[in-house]
C-alpha cells in the first residue's frame, strides 16, 4: 500500500487528508508546522504528523506527496520532492511566478515521476463528458463561449481574511483563487487561452483589498470567451456555454448536468449527474493520482497544463493592472 504525505493542513489539505485515507488504497501521514493543527489532524484522523517537511523526509518511506502550502512554496517543494523520488499532486495554482517553471520542468525531466495539478473541475462528471462530446467534433468548431459563476465566499471560506487570499503574493485574490478553476477548464474543454483583458476589483469583500470580482475578454486561438464572476453573490452558481459552427453546449455545474442542443433541433438535451457531495470529488481526485502512480490513465491536469493556465494568471493580473490586453506568450 503506497504511503501519502500531505504537506499542509489548512482547509484544503485537511480535505485531501480525509479523501485519500477514504479511498483505502494508501497510508497517509501529514506534515503541518502549526502546532494545534498537528493535533487536530492526529485526533481527528489518527494519523502521524511532523513539524517539517525535512524531518518527514528523513523519517523517508513516502511514495507521493500533495502540496498544500501557500503557491509561492509550490514549485520549490515540487523539486525537492522528486529528487527524494516522490511522485506529487501540487495544489492550485501551480505557482505565482513564471520565472520558477523552467528549473521545475528541468527536475521533472531529470526525476519523471507522476506529477499532476489539482484542478478539481478534471473530476466533475459533468465536464469530463462534455469534454467527451466536445472531442467528437459534433459541435464543429467552437468560436463563442461564455463563462458565468460566483458564490458567497464568507459562507464558504470564512477565514479567508487570514490565509493566502488575502494577497496576491501568495496566491490570493479572485483571479488565481477562483478564476483560475474556470480557466483551467475552458483551457480543458477547447484549448488555451491566447490573449486575455481583464477587468478586475475589490467590489464588496470585507476585510481584504484584492479583487473579489472579475469581467474578462479573451481569446482562446479562434474561439471568443467571456469570463464574469464574483466571490459575493449569494447563489453558488456556474454556466458555461459553448457555441460551435454545428451547435451549443451548455455546464451548468450547480445543477451537475451538461447539454447540447444542435443547429436545427428545438430544444436542448439535457445529461444530469446524480449528486456528488463535495468530498466525493476529491476521493475521485484522489483515486485517479493513484492510478497515474500506478501509470494508469488519468484525467489529472498535467503539469504543463497548469503551466498553461498559470500564464493565463500572470497576464490577466498584467492586464488589471495595465488596463491593456495581454497577448500570452507560450515560451515559458
Amino acid at each position: 500500500m503506497p504511503s501519502i504525505l500531505i504537506i499542509g493542513c489548512g482547509s484544503i489539505g485537511e480535505r485531501h487528508l480525509r479523501c485519500f485515507l477514504s479511498t483505502g488504497r494508501c497510508a497517509v501521514a501529514a506534515v503541518e508546522t502549526r502546532e494545534e493543527l498537528r493535533q487536530a489532524m492526529q485526533e481527528r484522523y489518527g494519523v502521524s504528523c511532523h513539524s517539517t517537511l525535512e524531518e518527514a523526509l528523513t523519517t523517508g518511506g513516502w511514495d507521493a506527496a500533495v502540496i498544500c502550502t501557500p503557491a509561492p512554496l509550490h514549485l520549490p517543494m515540487l523539486q525537492v520532492l522528486l529528487e527524494h523520488g516522490l511522485h506529487v499532486l501540487v495544489e492550485k495554482p501551480l505557482a505565482v511566478d513564471l520565472a520558477e517553471v523552467p528549473a521545475a520542468r528541468a527536475a521533472l525531466a531529470q526525476h519523471p515521476h507522476h506529477v499532476a495539478v489539482a484542478y478539481v473541475y478534471h473530476l466533475m462528471p459533468w465536464v469530463s463528458a462534455a469534454r467527451d462530446y466536445v472531442a467528437t467534433g459534433s459541435l464543429g468548431t467552437v468560436l463563442h463561449a461564455t463563462v458565468t459563476a460566483g458564490q458567497h465566499f464568507p459562507t464558504f471560506r470564512p477565514a479567508y481574511r487570514e490565509i493566502y487570499y488575502a494577497r496576491h503574493e501568495q496566491g490570493g485574490g479572485a483571479v488565481q483563487d477562483a478564476l483560475t478553476h474556470l480557466v483551467n477548464a475552458m483551457e480543458w474543454l477547447i484549448g488555451p487561452c491566447t490573449q486575455v483583458y481583464c477587468d478586475g476589483s475589490h467590489q464588496m469583500l470585507e476585510g481584504v483589498t484584492v479583487e473579489d470580482t472579475v469581467n474578462v475578454a479573451a481569446r482562446h486561438g479562434m474561439a471568443m470567451v467571456s469570463y464574469a464572476m464574483n466571490q459575493f453573490q449569494a447563489p453558488n452558481e456556474t454556466f458555461i456555454l459553448l457555441h460551435g459552427t454545428e451547435g451549443s453546449l451548455a455546464i451548468e455545474g450547480h445543477r451537475q448536468r451538461w447539454g447540447t442542443l444542435q443547429r436545427g433541433s428545438a430544444d436542448w438535451t439535457w445529461h444530469t449527474v446524480p449528486p456528488l457531495e463535495r468530498d466525493e470529488l476529491f476521493i475521485r481526485q484522489a483515486q485517479a493520482f493513484l492510478d497515474g502512480m500506478e501509470g494508469r490513465p488519468s484525467p489529472l491536469c498535467s503539469f504543463e497544463e497548469a503551466v498553461q493556465t498559470l500564464r493565463f494568471n500572470r497576464a490577466a493580473l498584467q492586464s488589471m493592472a495595465e488596463g491593456v490586453p495581454v497577448t500570452i506568450s507560450q515560451a515559458s
